[in-house]
C-alpha cells in the first residue's frame, strides 16, 4: 500500500530545519504484516530528542530511514500466529521489540534485548524484514517502529493493547517521555516517599520524571535546566526546588539546599556534562542514573575512588528500566487518577507537513512535548 511517511534522507543536516529540511515527506510503500506482525493506523508520534540525534548524528543510523518512535496508533490487520490482538484495538507503540527468549528477556529485562537492539541498530524490524520501500528500494525502519508515518507494519513486540477511553494524543507520550522517564523514577532510581530527587534536564522525558518523583512522594524534588520557562513549569509539577544550569555555583547551591546533595540523581540532558554535575550532586551512598544519550564517542571521567569510598552506585536507565506491558497500563491508571498529570508535558500539536519546524523548536528549548497528529 502507498503511505505518506517523514523520511531521513542524509544524517547531519545543520539547522534550521526549516530550511535544511532533512525530513523529506513524501508517498513510500509499505507491504502488510508478515508472521507476528501488526499493520497499525497511526494517530499521534511523538517528537523525541532520539529522533534528533539521529537527524544530528549523535546516533548514526542506516538511511534512508522513516523516522519516529513514539506513537499510538489502532489495529488495522493482524498477520499470521498473532492471537492476542484484533482489528480496532488501541495500541501504544514500544521502541524495544522485545523478543521474550534472550537472556535479558528470560530475566525480566526487555529494554535489554538483545535481538531487539540488533535489530533496531540494523533498521529493520524483529523478524529481520523491511516492509518499506521507495522505488523498489528499501526504506529502513525507525527502532522497529518508524511512526512518522500514517500507516506503519510492526512486530507484535512493539505494542501494548490499552483502553480505549485513552485519549490517543496522552497515550502517544507513554511509550517513550512517561516511559522512560518515570520508569526511571520507579525502576532505576527506586524513588521512595519521603526522599530526595535531582531531575536534570527538564525536556518531555525530563519533566515525566518530575512528575513520577512526586508521585513516588519523594519529600525533596530539584529540578535543573538551562530554560527559565522548563523551570517554571517543574515548579507547577510539583518540584519543591529549581536551579539554572548554567549557574557557575550550581553544585554548591544544590548540596547547601539538600545538605549534602540527594538521594537519587536522574539524569536526561543527553550530555557528559550533565551527567558529572548530576553525580557530583549525589551524596555519599546514593545513586546516579543516567537515561541520556550522548554521542557514543563523547567520554566520562570520575574519581574513582568515591565508588567505593563514598559506596556511590552509576547506573544507566533504557526505556525507564522497566516492563512495558506492565508499566504502561500503571503508568495510565495514574494519569486517570490525575497522580501522573502528562498532559502538562505537551506543548505543540501539528500536521505531518510541520515536521521541520516541530525539530527546530526541539533542538532550541522551545518545545516540551510536541506531537504530530494523523487524521
Amino acid at each position: 500500500m502507498k503511505i505518506r511517511a517523514a523520511v531521513l534522507e542524509e544524517i547531519g543536516r545543520e539547522g534550521p530545519y526549516a530550511l535544511s529540511r532533512p525530513l523529506k515527506v513524501q508517498e513510500i510503500d509499505l507491504e502488510g504484516p508478515g508472521p507476528g506482525e501488526v499493520l497499525i493506523r497511526m494517530a499521534a508520534a511523538g517528537l523525541c530528542h532520539s529522533d534528533l540525534s539521529v537527524i544530528n548524528g549523535d546516533r548514526p543510523r542506516p538511511v534512508p530511514m522513516a523516522l519516529g518512535h513514539e506513537a499510538s496508533a489502532i489495529v488495522q490487520e493482524i498477520g499470521p500466529h498473532v492471537q492476542d490482538l484484533a482489528v480496532g484495538d488501541h495500541v501504544i507503540c514500544v521502541f524495544v521489540p522485545s523478543c521474550g527468549h534472550c537472556a535479558p528477556c528470560a530475566e525480566g529485562r526487555p529494554a535489554l534485548c538483545e535481538p531487539g537492539a540488533r535489530h533496531n541498530g540494523a533498521g529493520d524490524l524483529v523478524s529481520g524484514a523491511i516492509r518499506l520501500s521507495r522505488h523498489g528500494q528499501p526504506v529502513h525502519h525507525h527502532l522497529g517502529v518508524s511512526s512518522f508515518a500514517d500507516y506503519a507494519t510492526v512486530s507484535r513486540n512493539s505494542l501494548v493493547r490499552i483502553d480505549r477511553e485513552v485519549p490517543l494524543h496522552i497515550a502517544a507520550l507513554m511509550g517513550c517521555a512517561v516511559l522512560t522517564g518515570a520508569g526511571a523514577v520507579f525502576n532505576g532510581g527506586d524513588v521512595r516517599p519521603g526522599g530526595t530527587a535531582a531531575v536534570i534536564g527538564l525536556g518531555g522525558v525530563g519533566l515525566a520524571a518530575v512528575l513520577g518523583a512526586v508521585a513516588a512522594g519523594a519529600e525533596m524534588v530539584v529540578a535543573v535546566d538551562r530554560f527559565e520557562q522548563k523551570l517554571d513549569l517543574a515548579r507547577e509539577l510539583g518540584a519543591t526546588h529549581v536551579f539554572r544550569a548554567d549557574d557557575p555555583d550550581v553544585v554548591a547551591k544544590v548540596r547547601e539546599a539538600t545538605k549534602g546533595g540527594v538521594e537519587t540523581a536522574l539524569e536526561f540532558a543527553g550530555s557528559v556534562k550533565a551527567l558529572e554535575f548530576s553525580y557530583a550532586i549525589t551524596r555519599r551512598g546514593g545513586t546516579t542514573v543516567t537515561a541520556g544519550l550522548p554521542n557514543p564517542k563523547a567520554m566520562l571521567t570520575l574519581p574513582a575512588v568515591s565508588l567505593v569510598a563514598e559506596e556511590r552506585t552509576l547506573k544507566g536507565s533504557y526505556l525507564g528500566s522497566g516492563v512495558p506491558s506492565r508499566d504502561i497500563p500503571r503508568f495510565l491508571a495514574l494519569y486517570k487518577r490525575g497522580k501522573l498529570p502528562v498532559d502538562r508535558l505537551l506543548t505543540h500539536r501539528m500536521a505531518l507537513g510541520d515536521i521541520n519546524e516541530g525539530f527546530d523548536r526541539l533542538a532550541s528549548g522551545e518545545a516540551i512535548r510536541q506531537i504530530v497528529e494523523f487524521a
